[in-house]
């Protein structure tokens, strides 16, 4: 084919997609229906608020109030009463000074890490960070030191050497893959030590870890600290859509002004906020819920470690089961959706340790006949899958 026609530009795409192909690694977007009747292990809905109706009520309410969109950015018309409310409640329920609210928890920590380093200041990154925590350490231009997995040492080495500097450390609370908790107390100790800011995302903390769901920084006591950045979604447990830093008050100033996923970008939806209004109501009225969160993701480890499956030991609604392949953990994942159980598929380069797994995740809202159900199933199709390591 000849190149002047530009038809042949695109054509290390294909070269690309085959060897995805070939590895397993190939990827699809599936929509799923608006109602159901597998059992969804995959989703981050880990209250059961996605669908409650005092939630779904609010967002439909605001829509008609306010709009379906916020018609703008947050410093021209993309800030409502709803905004601003969402904000003070957040602040208030994790125990932070202040908040700001973004369009989702990816353009949180890329506005927060972006805004608060640059040229000249060094990054200090857990080597399992999310990827939206990674983008936004290439994006600072900052001098950016990988540590191994939760390793203080490294850490405080990095910090010691980096010279005259500012610094910040990056870690997740609860970490998206293996659901394990970092050391959050001992890395603010660290930071303080060498006179560094902390900065954590509480995805996966708010609304499971802590006292009634406040999340792990402040089951850390770290709320109020003046040196610690809070990022979080409100997508997961709070099952709205959207995210938000908290921290000192001067810090969310400094965002307003500075960081480019709040000014450039369009505000979140009204019923997005409201939704996330809602919710934070009824985990205040219902704190039990991520009481029950935890004991489900327990069981779930539980029992299929009994079952012969290497699995994490879950700190939060996260569990993780290991795969001998990338292959074999699409195999499995598929084998498990046609008997009506959603599983997580991620392997490579989604995981950092490039070990293919299922990855669950554990809902309040799931029964005991649930929990049987899964775990009957993923027990059943892993055998064929080979990823059992030890006999019954």
């Amino acid at each position: 084919m000849s190149a002047r026609t530009g038809e042949s530009v695109f054509d290390w795409i294909d070269t690309r997609a085959e060897a995805r192909a070939k590895a397993g690694l190939a990827r699809r977007v599936r929509p799923r229906p608006a109602t159901s009747t597998d059992l969804d292990l995959a989703g981050n809905d880990y209250l059961g608020l996605a669908r409650d109706k005092r939630v779904t009520g609010a967002a439909a309410a605001a829509s008609l109030r306010w709009g379906a969109g916020s018609t703008g950015s947050r410093l021209v018309t993309g800030s409502t009463e709803l905004h601003t409310e969402l904000e003070y409640e957040l602040a208030n329920f994790c125990g932070a000074q202040s908040a700001l609210v973004f369009s989702s928890g990816y353009a949180a920590n890329l506005g927060a890490l972006t805004a608060l380093t640059g040229p000249g200041t060094a990054i200090v990154a857990d080597q399992h960070i999310h990827a939206s925590l990674i983008d936004g350490c290439r994006l600072s231009k900052a001098d950016v030191v990988v540590a191994g997995h939760c390793d203080l040492p490294k850490v405080a080495h990095a910090l010691s050497t980096r010279g005259k500097r500012r610094a910040l450390v990056v870690t997740d609370s609860v970490f998206s893959v293996d659901g394990d908790l970092a050391p959050l107390a001992e890395l603010a100790a660290t930071c303080r030590e060498h006179d560094a800011a902390l900065v954590v995302d509480d995805a996966h903390g708010l609304g499971v870890v802590g006292e009634g769901g406040r999340g792990a920084v402040h089951a850390a006591g770290l709320a109020k600290s003046p040196d610690v950045v809070t990022t979080v979604t409100l997508s997961k447990a709070l099952g709205a859509q959207g995210g938000a830093v908290l921290g000192p008050s001067r810090v969310i100033r400094h965002l307003v002004d500075t960081a480019r996923t709040f000014i450039f970008d369009t505000g979140l939806a009204p019923s997005s906020a409201a939704a996330a209004l809602a919710a934070l109501k009824v985990l205040r009225e219902e704190p039990e819920r991520p009481a029950r969160a935890l004991e489900v993701a327990a069981e779930l480890a539980n029992r299929l470690r009994e079952n012969g499956f290497r699995v994490s030991t879950p700190a939060a609604a996260v569990v993780s089961v290991l795969a001998p392949s990338p292959e074999a953990a699409f195999g499995w994942a598929e084998a498990c959706r046609a008997q009506g159980v959603v599983v997580g598929c991620f392997r490579p380069p989604s995981v950092p340790d490039q070990i293919s797994r299922l990855r669950l995740t554990a809902r309040a809202d799931l029964t005991e006949a649930d929990v049987e159900r899964a775990v009957r199933v993923i027990t059943e199709t892993g055998a064929s899958a080979g990823a059992v390591s030890r006999p019954r």
